[in-house]
């Protein structure tokens, strides 16, 4: 059995709450240095960057000491570095620590904030925020939660124990219970249960339906509608597909209000809009701890914004 390789402890700090860039050069290769090869791997980096990196001292070793511009090619060997963190639109919403302990913190995330650095939000996410302001570096997202999705998320603090919490989630031995807005539609017989195939290709903005056999359920409940056409449902989610909820709620004919994807692609929402957010909202999660055997029942105390001032939220 192939030994698997132990990977060595960030010799650099984190900055505002994001790790280091770790990098394992391959077991071989053309190239006579370490710079050689990071030129070619971070292609993507403009002109010139890679080189002034090395000539500022800011790519290290496990040992955390500098690497020399050039420095022979190691196959194998690790490097870090920290990467130009983008400029990004200030998410103006905080966000609330609902249950916290040696092991675990649950949080109450809003809309428009990312749960852990990707692609262009990086500083402005629930982890990075965290981190910083709860002084806690080697807290990690046990699942995430879209972008647009608000509500309960839960990170672990402890590295060692963050697999039994994944595999909490992976195993969905976690209840989970989402709440929508979307439009009453009376002919729609609740509560139902939806199995379908979702299929999301990488690049692709929507995830879709297809035959074959189902890999995502939904359970849909009507908690309550009214005059003007609008109702609260809530949504019970089997599995975990990328925007099941969605999908599967826009397939029924009542699309969640603010969806900028379903039925109709109208988005991405950029950065620094925070008009008509998405009408879903994690509100709760129910578990038992894999650690301390605990029995959580956690809820979010966040309002859906249209149905409490449908007027406001959509800017009339």
């Amino acid at each position: 059995m192939r030994r698997k390789t132990r990977i060595p402890s960030p010799p650099l700090p984190q900055r505002h709450g994001v790790d280091p860039v770790r990098v394992r050069l391959p077991a071989c290769g053309p190239w006579a240095t370490v710079r050689e090869h990071l030129v070619e791997r971070l292609s993507g980096a403009a002109p010139g960057v890679v080189e002034g990196m090395f000539g500022a001292g800011l790519i290290v070793g496990a040992d955390g000491r500098a690497v020399a511009p050039d420095a022979p090619f190691a196959p194998g060997m690790f490097v870090w570095f920290h990467r130009e963190l983008p400029a990004e639109v200030q998410v103006p919403f905080p966000v609330r620590v609902v249950h916290r302990d040696e092991h675990i913190v649950v949080v109450d995330k809003p809309h428009f904030l990312a749960t852990t650095p990707r692609g262009s939000h990086v500083t402005q996410t629930a982890l990075a925020r965290l981190r910083e302001e709860l002084g806690i570096p080697t807290l990690s997202a046990a699942h995430r939660l879209d972008r647009l999705t608000a509500g309960l998320v839960l990170f672990t603090v402890r590295p060692a124990e963050r697999g039994a919490y994944q595999t909490l989630f992976g195993d969905r031995r976690v209840r989970k219970e989402y709440e929508a807005v979307a439009p009453y539609q009376p002919a729609l017989a609740l509560p139902l249960t939806v199995r379908s195939r979702i299929v999301k290709e990488r690049g692709v903005l929507t995830a879709r339906e297809v035959a074959g056999e189902p890999n995502a359920v939904t359970h849909v409940e009507l908690i309550e509608h009214r005059a003007d056409g609008l109702a609260r449902y809530r949504l019970l989610p089997g599995t975990g597909q990328t925007h099941q909820l969605r999908v599967h709620m826009s397939g029924l004919g009542v699309p969640i209000l603010g969806d900028p994807l379903y039925p109709v692609v109208t988005g991405p929402v950029p950065a620094g809009d925070f008009r008509r957010p998405l009408q879903l909202l994690a509100r709760a999660l129910e578990f038992t701890d894999p650690v301390t055997g605990v029995e959580h029942r956690l809820r979010s105390g966040r309002t859906l914004a249209a149905w409490s001032d449908h007027g406001e939220w959509a800017g009339q």
